[in-house]
């Protein structure tokens, strides 16, 4: 199940203040370019681990998500 498509805009949202991507990312917004996969399915269980978002932003940095770091952008 792929919750987004290349091209689509996003908001990364990471609420869990511990994380160590949260004050770099959380709340940002940018553009699905690429989506990869790996092999984290198999070991959850769960066929959304196995999908990674590519996220471009606006300065043209790149970061890899998972979906639920992810959601539909604030306009």
């Amino acid at each position: 199940m792929e919750r987004f498509t290349e091209g689509d805009r996003v908001r990364v949202d990471i609420p869990d203040e511990t994380d160590l991507d949260h004050d770099q990312y959380h709340g940002l917004h940018g553009t699905v370019v690429k989506k990869l996969r790996d092999d984290a399915d198999t070991v959850t269980g769960d066929e959304r681990e196995g999908l990674i978002y590519r996220v471009e932003f606006e300065d043209g940095g790149t970061a890899d998500f998972r979906w639920r770091d992810l959601r539909p952008p604030i306009e």
